[in-house]
This record gives structure tokens, sequence and C-alpha cells, in this order.
């Protein structure tokens, strides 16, 4: 699939942008936590049943696992600034639809809208993607994709605080105002991204996919209420089998499908996104289990007896070291690659799971808890972007992206599930209330721990990659070249401006007949590339360099040992980054 430039940005991208990108990432974390000091309290609050009340929280996250690949899509189509711009905005109306009714169906409309929010995450992965250079790039993506962490670890305490000393209500307003803020700060400081996919939007595929979603996650969150074995928990599910089974089917036919199930079964691509269901349910696990344990009150002779504010305060570290991790990642992955900064991630969540185990009897230790979590975590997730990025072709960043987050929600979901299930099941009663045990907090450890170790497994499988040009050092991309120009055939030239001039370190991209990545290179200081091909066939080299317009042209080549001459114009002057 190949991709070309519209709507080329007038200004340049500054260093603004990561931090404007960042911060919307993080506002829609804070959406996703602003109920949880409240949860215990939403059936009062709303004067219903509590299964009624869990809709609040299930909307918002089916709506979200929904939005999440179709804003990707339409990102990829339309522009991404534009789509990060309407998913903050459907965020903001929801928040104020929240913000002033305490009905029950008007207050889960409101939740449901907020979900859409959940797309600025690959959004604003694919807009550093297409706009940052390549030094800056890993960690730029590393603290887009650790913000859901760092959003929801400030958002615990300050939420707290809000619903402790005033009306809940204003919970949503505040979470209004953020996104409106990010909403400004996106259109002062984000330009657009010239990347466009080919194709139109597929709306059966994205029907297809709704539907199977739908079907298949409000049975994970709903069947503890309804009973796992109940016929509507496992009719649900035999529905979103057959669903997505036949959407796959259909997503194989059409030419510009909504989710690229080829690119999408490639081993890098797959085994990333198992991985990612595995470090959503590690992060999701600390999140439920340790505010429970430190409020709850020392007569029950494990609970730590906190505020809800101190045990917001206590696990907020754990967005903020996910935070620390970033620039940290960037160089690891520059080093040693993403593959082993996931493995590295997972085994210290393995460590902080296992230690934890141990360490629950003072709050200090939920501190420790949290700053080794938050560490493994962020390193994990912040992997989790750099390696679909260098599995997939420029055009398919949004929608990529956008499917590795969903995989994550569907973590949280399980995780949510199963834990809510193993709290429940393990809970004993005092005075009419049922109360979580420390065997119930210790089983979900157990289960967090044994998440890690199936994630860690699939992140063995990932083959290491031969290079990622747009998160290496230059040194290692001179290098790619080199080992590139040694390729028995192959294609070869030079990269060049309007005027002829030779542009060093421009991307350049080789994509096959089925619109997948077959290899990539950087341009040298004389503006020269080279890239073997793996067969002969008819490939499309796609070019893009910071300050330029991106160009994609189709090649062909006859095979055997011989190099093709292609040079790539890149359209436009350079502005600069």
């Amino acid at each position: 699939m190949t991709h070309t430039p519209t709507d080329q940005p007038t200004r340049r991208a500054t260093s603004a942008v990561v931090p404007v990108l960042a911060f919307a990432g993080i506002v829609v974390a804070v959406m996703q936590t602003l109920l949880v000091p409240v949860i215990k309290d939403l059936p009062q609050l709303l004067d219903t049943e509590p299964s009624n009340a869990t809709w609040v929280l299930t909307s918002t996250l089916l709506s979200g696992a929904v939005a999440t690949p179709i804003m990707g899509r339409l990102g990829d189509l339309f522009g991404k600034r534009r789509m990060l711009i309407l998913s903050l905005a459907v965020m903001v109306v929801g928040a104020l639809v929240s913000a002033v009714t305490s009905d029950l169906l008007t207050m889960i409309v409101g939740r449901t809208l907020q979900g859409f929010a959940m797309g600025a995450i690959p959004l604003g992965i694919g807009l550093m993607r297409d706009m940052l250079p390549r030094e800056k790039l890993g960690s730029a993506m590393a603290l887009m994709s650790s913000s859901i962490g760092v959003g929801g670890g400030l958002a615990l305490p300050a939420a707290a605080l809000v619903a402790q000393h005033a009306d809940w209500h204003a919970l949503f307003y505040g979470a209004a105002g953020l996104g409106a803020l990010s909403i400004a700060l996106t259109l002062l400081v984000v330009p657009e991204s010239p990347m466009r996919a080919e194709g139109s939007f597929d709306l059966p595929g994205a029907l297809g996919l709704s539907t199977g979603l739908v079907l298949f996650l409000l049975p994970i969150t709903k069947g503890s209420d309804w009973g796992w074995t109940s016929a509507t928990t496992l009719g649900l599910f035999a529905a979103s089998a057959v669903v997505l089974l036949l959407w796959g089917v259909m997503e194989l036919k059409v030419k510009a499908p909504l989710v690229d199930l080829r690119t999408t079964a490639r081993p890098a691509v797959l085994f990333t996104n198992l991985a990612s269901i595995m470090v959503g349910v590690s992060f999701y696990v600390v999140s439920l289990v340790l505010p429970q344990l430190l409020q709850l009150p020392k007569a029950t002779g494990y609970g730590l007896g906190q505020s809800m504010v101190v045990a917001g305060l206590l696990v907020a570290p754990l967005g903020l070291t996910m935070m620390v991790t970033a620039p940290v990642y960037a160089r690891l992955s520059a080093k040693y690659g993403p593959k082993t900064t996931l493995i590295l991630g997972m085994l210290i969540i393995a460590i902080g799971y296992g230690a934890g185990l141990g360490l629950m009897s003072a709050a200090w230790q939920s501190l420790v808890i949290s700053v080794v979590l938050g560490a493994g975590i962020g390193l994990a997730y912040s992997s989790l972007p750099a390696l679909i990025v260098g599995a997939v072709p420029a055009s398919e960043t949004g929608a990529a992206n956008g499917l590795n987050t969903l995989m994550r929600s569907i973590g949280t979901s399980v995780s949510s599930a199963v834990i809510g299930m193993v709290l429940a099941n393990t809970a004993h009663t005092v005075n009419g209330v049922e109360i979580p045990t420390m065997h119930g907090f210790r089983v979900s450890f157990l289960i967090a721990t044994g998440a890690v170790a199936v994630g860690l497994l699939m992140a063995l499988f990932l083959p290491k990659p031969d290079r990622a040009p747009q998160l290496r050092a230059s040194s290692e991309e001179d290098a790619g070249i080199e080992r590139a120009e040694e390729a028995l055939r192959g294609f070869r030239g030079r990269v060049l401006d309007a005027t002829g001039t030779p542009v060093p370190r421009a991307k350049v991209t080789l994509i096959d007949r089925r619109g997948r990545q077959a290899g990539a290179a950087v341009s040298s200081a004389d503006g020269s590339y080279a890239l073997p091909v793996p067969s002969g066939g008819a490939y499309v080299l796609a070019a893009r360099a910071a300050g330029y317009g991106p160009l994609a042209s189709s090649a062909t080549h006859a095979g055997g040992s011989s190099a093709v001459e292609v040079d790539l114009a890149l359209p436009g002057e350079s502005v600069g980054v």
C-alpha cells in the first residue's frame, strides 16, 4: 500500500509537538481513571443496582475498543491530526453530558462518547512517526505509549481529592476542561501529517469488527454478574467467534481493508500484539489490588487503613515511573533493540509482582511495588509501538498502532473481569458487606505473574529485526546502508530534492505488491541508498525526509544479481525541523 502527500504542513514540527501529543494521551488516561475512586459509591450516586452501575465503566471500555482501530484507519486516510482533534472533541461532549446528569442512561451515553478518546494514542504515535527526525522518534513514541499509565497514575489521587471534597460531577467538568485545553494546544502546535494511505474507508469491515468486539468484550466485563457458564455469556462468546471469523474472511478479500490481516499475521506484528494483551493484564492488576488493600481498615488484620487520597498518592508513582523510563527506554532500544527492552520490561514486572507477594504489610511497601512495576510496565509499553512501527508500511501506522492499542485494552478488560471474579469469590462477609481477603490479593498477583510469563514467551518468539533505522542512532543507520549496498541484487540510486541536490538521511522503504514492507534503508551523505529485494517483481519505493513531501515510486526488478538504478526526487524544498 502506498501513500501520497496531501495537506503539506505549512509550519515546522517544533519541539513542543511531543509534549502536546503526550498530554493528549494523559487526558485520555485521566478520562479512563476518572471514576475509580467512586466505583463503590456509583449505585447510590446513580440510584440504581450495582449490576446496572457497572455499565458506566463498561460502556467506555466498549466504545474505546471499537473506536481505536477505526480512528487509526481514518487518520491514515484523512489526516491523523484531524482525527485526533475529533476524538478529543467527542470526549469533551461526553464529559459535559455526564457532568449535568445523575440519570443512569444519560450517564452511560456520556461515558460511551468519552470512550472515543482512546483513538488519540495510536493517532499521536502515527503523527510522531510522520514528523519527527529519527533520533527523537524512539523516546517520543515511548512517552506517548506510556502516557496512558502516566495519566492514570496522576489521575487517581487528583480524582480522589475531588471526589472526597466536592460534588462528584466536578470530575467530568475537569475532564472536559483538560480535553478542551488539549484540543487548543493541538491546533496551535501540531501540524497535519502529509502522509495518506490510498483506498477508501472499509465501512463493512468497521461494522463487522465493532460487532465482533462488542460481542466478545461484553461477556468478559459482565461475566461475573451473569455467570460464566450462563447461556447469555456462552452465547455471546460463540456469536463473537462467528462474527470475527466471517469478518476476517471478508477483510482478506477487500482491496483496502480496515485491518490488513496479512500484515497482522507477520510474526513481528502478531507476537507483539499477543504480548500486548499480557502487558495490559499485568498493568491493570496492580491498579485494582493496591488501592483496595491500602484503603481497607486495619481492623481486618491485613488492611492498611489509608484514606482515599493517600492511597492514590501511594499508587501514583506507578505512572510517574513509567514517564521517567521513556528516555531510558530510548537509549536501551537504540543499543539493543525494542525486542530486548520488551523482554527486560517483562522481567522487571515479574520481579515486581513476585516481590509484591511478600510486600503487602505496610503502606511504604505499596510504594516500592508501584515504582518497580512502573519501571517494568513503562519499558514494556514503550517497546510496543516501536516494534509495530518497524514492521508495517508508513501508510498503515495509524491502523496498526490502533490495533495494538486495542490488544492492550482487551488485556485490561480480561484483567478487570478475572481479578473482579477472584476478589469476589475469595471475599468474606463482615456486617453484610463483602470484604476482599489477603488470599484474593495474592491470587491476583499470581495471575499477573502468570500473564507476564506468557507475554515473555510471546516476546521471545519475536523475530530479531535486521535493523530499525527510524529508531537507531546515526552510526547504526549508516551500518544498515553499508549492509544493503553489499546485497547482490536490488534497487539503488540517490534521493534528491526538486533542484537535484542530494538529500541525506532520507528514509527509503521498499513495499511489495501486497503492501507489506520488504526492506528499509537510510540515504547517506551524498543521497545514495541501496535496498536488496527478496525476489523479482513489482515494488513501490517510498521515500520521505524531514521537511520534504513524501514520494512513492513504482519500480520493477527482473531478479538475478543485477541492481536497478532508481533516483527518487522528493517534492518541495527543505523547511527544516
